[in-house]
């Protein structure tokens, strides 16, 4: 009786980018070449499974669903032998991929490649031998990544596109630069229709505090479609907002290309502060303020204003009160006052008062505003700025060291745990393979995030003049909604009180205890200024 086969197929890129290297073979060359070679063996394929575009380097086999199909299969006996092209279709990732080929040879699985014969088990040698063959196949494929990355990367270093579709606001245009496959290249030119679009997502985020969901829904309503799709989603705006291809500069993994002016949509200033908002609305520090989402409302404050007493939030209510004249028409006048939702409620005993007029406590706090204004205008922008500057230098530098300190003790870690699979393979090592495996890509991924947290404080750390520029930009911004506090719009005035206050705490007789916004507390601070109470 003829064994019975299954084959496994895989390619794991596109190959959108030449390079200097033999491709891997496609999916039908893989599928001839096992076809073959099953029909000389004297064997029949019963099963077959393919991946397309899927990494043996990156993602791991309990990740690929065809994997654990032809694993379950092998658990019922349904086939005799795997059979594949090359051993690295199986994966190419060091740490795994020899114990997923064990795990078939222990299950009775045969495991055959066209090219290399059948992987066997029977010695440690064996062992051993198998894992250098995948650590070999784990570096050639870091190495076509590599090669893929770099051919990018000097694209856009370069200032060309690199390819796929173009962001929302551009236009593919014929580059005449041809590739190693005379195939035309394009590059990108800005689309007018859909760059007024652009800006206006970007003034409604910055000018009017209006939050992703917001401007989707402001944007269908308007009948201003996307691209592709219906409708504007929360995603496709938070995409717009963050890419940089917006102020002129193209991108590909860590590369960056220089300043295309061509590009340019938004000015530098609207990108930056949109990306600030962005940053405190997303990452919630504590130190930080929290830009209001919603700007509509006659009120002055917005989620940020609570009962000093009981720690309640404060919410509007209004009253409306009926007044019969002498001539017996009737008049209405409207009262909006801030209410203690746990004392109006009954929820817990609160000493503070129920409500508070909106109109007294929104005069008081934009009398504060204009006093905080006043105070930052008597004072030189370098004396206060450079006070900021001081401590965030010192606090990026402690950053720096600490998350380098981390990195490198669980870099030593992960070597450690890599040569003992060593041992493991030669059968000295105390831990399983499958406990090493885990253990391992625990490390790796660990020392990934950490490798990152590195390369965000050097990078942070590197632009000393670029954070410097960026505290005078802060307070260039103050400054300027100094000179249009008094005759800005409700929404805009709401906009300004709100991104300078993080906190007010109300008490009794409209005592305030005031939290500013951490940007603006520094600044105070480098006046020799506490504005934190008012009364």
């Amino acid at each position: 009786m003829a064994k019975r086969v299954c084959c496994l197929y895989r390619v794991s890129t596109d190959k959108q980018v030449d390079y200097d290297s033999n491709h891997e073979a496609d999916i039908p060359m893989q599928r001839k070449a096992c076809h073959k070679f099953a029909e000389q063996m004297g064997w029949e394929i019963v099963h077959e499974e393919q991946e397309d575009g899927v990494s043996g380097h990156k993602v791991r086999a309990e990740n690929r669903d065809k994997v654990q199909i032809i694993k379950e299969l092998a658990r019922k006996k349904q086939f005799d032998i795997l059979l594949v092209f090359m051993f690295d279709r199986i994966g190419r990732i060091a740490d795994e991929t020899p114990f997923v080929v064990e795990w078939f040879v222990k299950n009775g699985i045969e495991v055959w490649s066209t090219q290399e014969g059948e992987q066997r088990f029977d010695n440690h040698i064996d062992k051993l031998l198998n894992y250098i063959r995948f650590w070999q196949a784990d570096g050639e494929s870091e190495k076509t990544s590599i090669r893929t990355k770099t051919s990018l990367g000097q694209m856009v270093e370069e200032g060309h596109f690199k390819g796929g579709n173009p962001a929302f606001g551009y236009d593919l245009v014929k580059s005449g630069r041809f590739n190693k496959k005379r195939h035309e290249l394009y590059d990108l030119k800005i689309n007018e229709n859909e760059a007024a679009v652009v800006r206006l997502i970007f003034d409604k985020y910055v000018s009017e505090g209006l939050g992703f969901q917001a401007i989707a829904n402001y944007l269908t309503e308007k009948g201003l479609k996307p691209r592709k799709l219906e409708k504007w989603s929360h995603n496709s705006i938070r995409n717009i907002i963050q890419n940089r291809i917006y102020i002129g500069y193209l991108k590909s993994g860590e590369t960056v290309s220089p300043y295309l002016p061509e590009l340019q949509i938004v000015s530098d200033k609207i990108f930056k502060e949109a990306n600030q908002i962005r940053q405190q609305r997303s990452k919630a520090k504590a130190e930080q303020s929290r830009p209001p989402i919603n700007m509509k409302g006659m009120s002055l404050l917005s989620g940020n204003v609570f009962c000093g007493h009981c720690g309640s939030r404060l919410h509007l209510t209004s009253h409306t009160k009926k007044y019969r004249r002498a001539d017996g028409t009737v008049t209405r006048k409207v009262t909006i006052h801030y209410t203690c939702y746990r004392k109006s409620r009954k929820l817990s005993v609160c000493e503070g008062q129920t409500t508070y007029s909106m109109a007294k406590l929104d005069g008081v706090i934009d009398q504060i505003i204009k006093d905080v204004f006043t105070k930052m205008q008597g004072v030189p922008k370098s004396s206060i700025v450079s006070v900021r500057y001081e401590k965030e230098l010192s606090e990026i530098k402690q950053n720096l060291t600490d998350a380098q300190a981390e990195y490198n003790k669980e870099l030593k870690k992960l070597n450690m745990l890599k040569a003992e699979i060593i041992k493991c393979l030669q059968g000295e090592s105390d831990f399983s393979s499958s406990v090493l495996s885990e253990l391992i890509t625990q490390s790796e991924e660990k020392g990934s995030k950490l490798k990152e947290v590195c390369n965000a404080a050097e990078a942070e750390l590197k632009n000393e003049e670029q954070l410097l520029d960026e505290l005078f930009d802060k307070y260039d911004k103050l400054i300027s909604w100094a000179e249009l506090y008094e005759t800005a719009s409700h929404e805009a005035k709401k906009m300004i009180v709100n991104s300078m206050i993080k906190r007010i705490e109300v008490f009794r007789d409209y005592k305030l205890n005031i939290e500013f916004s951490f940007d603006l507390q520094q600044f105070m601070n480098g006046i020799d200024c506490e504005p934190l109470k008012a009364s």
